[in-house]
């Protein structure tokens, strides 16, 4: 049965009386609001302070989150948050800050922000980093636009922007509102960039290479140093796309094999909470010859006071006053409890932890396209299934019938029936070899009744979706 909305718990009379009786005549309301913006079919819904609670209570229950179970979402770093980040963000002198406050009220901000402005920098190796980006596809087109103002300043028309076929699936999207033009470079059979490939594309016309590393397969490129200098032979500038930081903190840094510019995300890599689509914070880190070009305003500091910094060439704002504060806090109280040691640790079990899956269910029967050794995360083929007409989308809608939220599928596109997964740093061997064991129980059920997959889900709230016709007649309001 479907949860209620509270309108229909409602009813006239019910307890509720903690605000007392309302004391504003109509007459007067009608003074302040025009009379346009009144409404006119108003119900107002009168429920308990528990069954208030109890609701949502309910309703979270119906959902699957991170703190229920595995949440193996290839690409996505979905990993715990420390609940004493929100205690931290949570406090008067940051949740009661104003944007428009004077800089001599806002200096322990302005040097919260300076210190974890220090510490990505320390982390990527580049020499600048602007927190404002809102998000990770934010990050990335405020990359495309630094490198369009930096070649528009030396008078030098670079149309061309080169994607492996194996980057994240926003960087496309973010070369073309840039105004620039993609082109794909293709991988080998190791599931890294085709040399040879590169080699033949590129020219005076390229303006960057956007880079993930490792990429969507959970490959490092090995050749990463000899990429950065062929595409630096060119005059071109080489953008990492930094989402998959959390395979190598403390371990690589990017800005020491030539990366020019990158974005992070610290609603990934440095725990802070990002379902429900955010908030997130996808700050760019650059070197020192595109750094006047990131967004205005910069924070700097001169003896013991914190300022900002506007910067002429600057590509102006990419988000509101100076990015989402809120996930700033988080992010420094993070890195701040781990420090280097801390980060570096957390790199290593994430490795650990993805192997030891991809060992485990190669060992049950589970192939991954590439055979190349992998870091953070993997990506399973299940084209195998196809002769029992089973697809991704069946194992990953059974999974949840186990408690399991389902791992990125389809993605990256390089892969035929992919399956994409990353347990991250902080699941147990326990919760992983839980997941292991519900994997061999559905290949198991794929072998002996094919139907019970391909017709999952059967234990959740809602049963398996016409997502074609959930995306054609999308209906969200309540009748």
């Amino acid at each position: 049965m479907l949860e209620k909305l509270l309108k229909e718990y409602s009813k006239r009379g019910k307890f509720n009386d903690y605000l007392g009786e309302i004391d504003v005549e109509k007459k007067d309301i009608e003074k302040i609001i025009p009379q346009n913006l009144l409404r006119k079919d108003f119900e107002f819904i009168e429920v308990s302070e528990i069954e208030v609670i109890r609701h949502f209570i309910r309703l979270s229950n119906l959902n699957y989150h991170l703190d229920k179970g595995i949440y193996p979402l290839g690409s996505c770093t979905m990993k715990h948050n420390p609940k004493v980040n929100e205690e931290v963000s949570s406090y008067e002198g940051f949740i009661f800050l104003h944007p428009l406050q004077k800089e001599e009220d806002i200096q322990g901000a302005l040097k919260l922000m300076y210190e974890l402005i220090y510490f990505l920098k320390e982390i990527s190796g580049m020499d600048y980093v602007s927190l404002q980006p809102p998000a990770g596809a934010s990050g990335e087109l405020t990359s495309m636009l630094v490198i369009k103002k930096y070649f528009m300043d030396k008078k030098e028309d670079r149309k061309i922007v080169l994607i492996p076929d194996s980057a994240h699936g926003t960087n496309p999207a973010s070369v073309t509102m840039a105004g620039f033009i993609c082109q794909t470079i293709k991988s080998n059979s190791e599931g890294m960039v085709d040399l040879d490939d590169l080699k033949k594309n590129l020219s005076e016309q390229v303006a960057c290479l956007m880079i993930t590393n490792p990429n969507t397969l959970g490959i490092f490129e090995k050749n990463i140093k000899i990429i950065i200098e062929e595409l630096h032979r060119y005059g071109a500038l080489v953008y990492l796309d930094g989402a998959n930081l959390n395979a190598y903190c403390g371990i690589h840094r990017p800005g020491d094999v030539g990366v020019d510019i990158m974005h992070f995300n610290l609603h990934k890599t440095f725990s802070t909470p990002h379902g429900g689509g955010g908030p997130g914070a996808g700050p760019v880190g650059a070197k020192s010859f595109l750094v006047p070009y990131l967004p205005n305003p910069k924070i700097e500091k001169e003896g013991e006071r914190y300022y900002f910094k506007y910067d002429k060439e600057s590509i102006g704002k990419t988000a509101s006053f100076y990015g989402n504060f809120n996930v700033f806090i988080k992010a420094y109280t993070y890195l701040r409890m781990n420090g280097i040691k801390g980060l570096k640790k957390m790199s290593q079990i994430a490795v650990l932890n993805a192997n030891y899956l991809r060992k485990r269910l190669e060992e049950i029967g589970f192939s991954c396209e590439y055979k190349t050794s992998t870091l953070h995360e993997f990506v399973l083929t299940l084209k195998d299934f196809k002769r029992k007409d089973i697809r991704a989308l069946d194992i990953a809608k059974r999974l949840l019938d186990y408690d399991c939220h389902a791992p990125t599928i389809y993605f990256p596109l390089i892969v035929p029936e992919a399956f994409m997964i990353e347990p991250t740093e902080t699941e147990p061997k326990e919760e992983l070899d839980r997941f292991i064991s519900v994997m061999k129980k559905i290949k198991e059920e794929i072998e002996e009744n094919p139907n019970l997959v391909k017709e999952a889900p059967h234990n959740t709230p809602v049963k398996r979706l016409d997502e074609g016709k959930a995306g054609r007649e999308l209906v969200v309001k309540w009748d």
